[in-house]
């Protein structure tokens, strides 16, 4: 992990699936846990997912709070 993929997290969103659109960071954690039980897409999206993953299974997710910018939309 880098430090800018914790930036990425709350700025890319997901390119395709029932959650296109949506920024990584407000993935549900049960779509993150599929991914996790079946597989990673390959590159910096899977890489991308699994941080997300851990953040979210190990209840950190709320340490990306403050690289949210005050443009975006409130979580869900």
């Amino acid at each position: 992990m880098k430090p800018e993929d914790l930036q990425r997290l709350v700025t890319m969103t997901m390119p395709y699936g029932k959650y296109e659109g949506r920024l990584i960071a407000d993935l549900p954690g049960a779509y993150l846990a599929w991914f996790a039980r079946k597989g990673f897409p390959p590159g910096d999206l899977g890489n991308l997912l699994a941080l997300a993953h851990e953040l979210d299974h190990n209840g950190l997710k709320r340490l990306l709070d403050p690289l949210r910018t005050r443009s975006q939309a409130p979580r869900p």
